[in-house]
């Protein structure tokens, strides 16, 4: 009796250490969506808890689509640190993103190769956007005005600033801004 008693509380003592340990999920990413051309659900709060996270909104069909591939550089330079970036294609700005979700997945992964998580096609304008693109509002920040628009999420899921189309993925205030979360 004495030995599963002592069992019972070691797995007490570790489960309560393993919760301690796991951040709760916060509420701007606590939101569930679904992969580009895929069926799988992701909750971006449980797949990316703790990660800085640089969520924008793409289109293959803009002037900046070409960020893209500094995008990719990214996430591929900072990725083993704790840093992911989720694109959600859009075609809210004057029919840039016309495609489905497979010839979207198809041009990113052949045209830039994309590796960094893409999400289904949403829209991020304000009163019809997306649950993400509406808690990123209630947070601070603005609606997307066009593609390419960027938000710093840092690793306890707080939006940290927002970034502008114009402003590119290598701009070293982004750069900076990552690299002090990570």
């Amino acid at each position: 009796m004495m030995k599963t008693t002592l069992f019972a509380l070691g797995i007490a003592v570790m489960s309560t250490t393993a919760s301690a340990a796991t951040p709760p999920c916060s509420p701007l990413l606590d939101v569930e969506v679904r992969r580009l051309a895929g069926q799988e659900v992701v909750n971006l709060c449980e797949a990316y808890r703790g990660k800085v996270v640089l969520i924008v909104n793409t289109a293959s069909k803009c002037g900046f689509t070409s960020q893209y591939e500094g995008l990719e550089a990214l996430y591929s330079k900072y990725k083993d640190q704790g840093l992911v970036v989720l694109g959600f294609p859009s075609n809210d700005f004057a029919n840039q993103e016309p495609g489905n979700e497979e010839e979207i997945e198809k041009f990113c992964r052949l045209t830039y190769s994309v590796e960094f998580p893409m999400f289904e096609k949403v829209s991020v304008k304000k009163g019809a956007a997306s649950p993400l693109f509406e808690r990123l509002a209630v947070a601070g920040a603005p609606y997307p005005k066009w593609n390419f628009y960027k938000y710093l999420i840092d690793r306890d899921g707080n939006l940290v600033d927002h970034y502008v189309s114009f402003t590119k993925p290598d701009d070293r205030k982004i750069v900076k801004a990552i690299e002090k979360l990570l």
